[in-house]
């Protein structure tokens, strides 16, 4: 039996992580759905980060209809950049959709110290500290 409906949101360099969490969270019998070509990035096959890769698969609008679809999200925010537990543009968009609505979000890790952490915060994220078990 589904628990709840994940998508999992993150930065393109967390792809093998997002894998990873797919399938730990499935071992708990949640369905989970991640970023179109996450496999791909994973794999070396499409180069991280290429914005012509994401405009030719509409990423934004076509992860939006996939976030309507679920319960919930998972941002994987990792360090990036020398930037402990970083959400970047994208995560910050699927966040912002979530909230708008109306799904869980959580935070794989506290939130960034960024320019826009205030904003991630007044989403009012569960942060899970790394345990996926969690989410429910």
């Amino acid at each position: 039996m589904i628990k709840i409906k994940i998508a999992i949101s993150g930065s393109m360099l967390f792809s093998k992580e997002m894998l990873k969490k797919k399938t730990e969270l499935e071992k708990l019998n949640h369905k989970v759905t991640i970023p179109k070509n996450a496999k791909e990035f994973a794999e070396n096959k499409i180069e991280v980060e290429d914005k012509w890769k994401k405009l030719e698969i509409d990423a934004i609008r076509s992860y939006f209809n996939e976030i309507k679809k679920c319960d919930s999200i998972l941002v994987l925010n990792i360090t990036k950049n020398n930037i402990e537990n970083y959400i970047g543009g994208n995560s910050l968009i699927e966040i912002a959709f979530a909230h708008v609505l109306k799904k869980k979000i959580f935070l794989y890790n506290p939130a960034p110290k960024m320019s826009y952490t205030d904003e991630i915060i007044s989403m009012k994220p569960i942060i899970i500290n790394q345990d996926i078990k969690k989410i429910k």
